[in-house]
């Protein structure tokens, strides 16, 4: 009976031993899921959390849901299935996309929403740029050129969160100008994807129903304020009507330094992307990532009837103008020299360090 207690322990023993080296041998696996590769920095930072994942040891899936929430929510299902430890979620739509988040932590799984809000208590961590800052920087850029007269506004995407906090930035600096009737607001919509052919279908439309009356516009990325730009180059305005935006893209960047765009926000997203890592690095391990702080959903959204809170971290931004442009974005690697000045004369250029 003693001989078989020992034999019976040994086996159990081994059994323990066995399922700790396999669990230990077993990658954290990171789940990328992507609202759409149209912007240039989803594609950037796919490609760059990829490549610090693997070096961190972990496995990755990637999906794109190419602006479907329901697409989305199937492919976050999906990597749950797959076995993904945290999931990495640009949200297409931050509302929608909280029914996969509260099915992902059912099922154990933990979810870092990047970049824009996924409206569930159920997000172990909100990452992003501070979104306010931008909409203030994006006001303050185009009032430095003009602070009076016929303003049209070009909000972002309705289904990100983002959008909101930018146009609340926006009217925080706008509004003592508007209050006092220094600018009239004569146009305002809100453009679907952050889209630029959309943000150019909607420029056209402000600038014939006012009959190109619009002496500046505050438009909120760089996908939309490049499309308004199509617009105004239309009718003879580019480089006469100010125009904000942000993300400080090559593109945009571009345009800034021909004159065209007077601001882009800059996000410096090689900061952002090793932060996401190394949180989905630390939840995938049960540890506390550092430097969080607690937000509500009600701030956060400025709906005062959304429960919850969500740990958070903000990056700061900085406003690019054609002053800045070179020391901030090209000399920091951000962006190419030669992007950035491309088709600009040499001697309008800056000399190449």
């Amino acid at each position: 009976m003693k001989k078989f207690s020992i034999t019976l322990l040994t086996i159990v023993l081994f059994v323990v031993l066995g399922l700790s080296v396999f669990a230990a041998d077993t990658p954290i696996k990171i789940g990328l899921s992507f609202s759409d590769f149209t912007l240039e920095r989803w594609v950037r930072e796919a490609a760059d959390m990829t490549e610090l994942a693997r070096k961190a040891g972990a496995q990755v899936i990637v999906q794109e849901a190419n602006h479907d929430p329901k697409i989305q929510n199937d492919q976050i299902e999906n990597m749950v299935l797959q076995g993904a430890n945290v999931i990495i979620i640009v949200a297409e739509d931050g509302a929608a996309a909280a029914t996969a988040v509260d099915a992902a932590a059912k099922a154990g799984v933990k979810c870092i929403a990047y970049d824009r809000l996924i409206k569930s208590p159920n997000v172990s961590v909100y990452i992003s740029f501070d979104n306010v800052e931008v909409g203030r920087a994006e006001a303050r850029g185009v009032l430095a050129v003009k602070d009076s007269g016929r303003f049209a506004l070009l909000g972002g995407s309705p289904t990100d969160n983002n959008a909101v906090l930018v146009r609340q930035g926006q009217m925080e600096v706008l509004k003592s100008y508007i209050d006092s009737g220094k600018i009239k607001i004569v146009a305002d919509q809100w453009v679907p994807n952050w889209d630029t052919t959309e943000a150019l279908k909607i420029m056209e439309n402000m600038l014939t129903a006012t009959n190109n009356q619009i002496d500046a516009v505050v438009a909120s990325n760089d996908s939309t304020a490049l499309g308004a730009i199509e617009a105004l180059r239309a009718q003879g305005l580019t480089g006469k009507v100010p125009i904000s935006a942000q993300d400080a893209t090559a593109a945009g960047c571009n345009a800034v330094a021909k004159g065209e765009l007077t601001v882009s926000v800059y996000k410096d997203i090689r900061l952002l992307v090793p932060l996401a890592i190394d949180i989905a690095m630390k939840l995938a391990k049960d540890e506390t990532p550092e430097g969080l702080k607690n937000f509500t959903f009600a701030v956060l959204t400025g709906d005062k009837n959304l429960p919850g809170s969500v740990p958070c971290n903000f990056l700061k931004v900085v406003g690019v103008t054609k002053d800045n442009l070179y020391d901030v974005v090209v000399k920091s690697g951000y962006q190419k020299y030669d992007e950035v000045y491309k088709d600009i004369p040499e001697k309008d250029r800056p000399p190449k360090i």
